[in-house]
């Protein structure tokens, strides 16, 4: 079932695309009331699961167990690099992923095997402040 395109998703796809990196719903409803919008929380978790669904957005866990979501920039299957400390997202390729994927859900008897890889680390910038503090 397709979502309307509302004003209210329409402006949760604004801030999405204005946010660095991966944020929260809750991140995200946060920097719309501050904006005065008026668009509640239930709100924003809906458009952002449309958004996820038509491929608008990537959607991931974080570490600890919450959702988090980005503006799509890339069509298609891909993974992500993700700093724990300033959210800085970098989206990669991964062929040995990707055959290892296949060959495992192959050995052991399964097709149209689907994968999530996201790899959460410290980027060099954030990494060198905390080697420094």
């Amino acid at each position: 079932m397709a979502q309307r395109n509302t004003w209210q998703r329409e402006r949760v796809r604004e801030e999405l695309a204005d946010a660095r990196g991966f944020v929260s719903a809750q991140t995200l409803h946060a920097a719309l009331r501050d904006a005065n919008t008026g668009i509640g929380l239930a709100t924003v978790y809906r458009a952002l699961a449309g958004l996820a669904a038509s491929g608008e957005a990537d959607s991931l866990q974080s570490p600890e167990g919450e959702a988090l979501y980005r503006a799509c920039h890339t069509e298609g299957h891909h993974h992500h690099l993700i700093c724990r400390s300033c959210g800085l997202t970098v989206e990669i390729e991964a062929t040995d992923v990707e055959q290892w994927a296949r060959r495992t859900a192959a050995q052991h008897g399964f097709r149209d095997a689907e994968h999530v890889v996201d790899i959460f680390g410290l980027c060099a910038t954030c990494a060198d402040a905390a080697a420094e503090a």
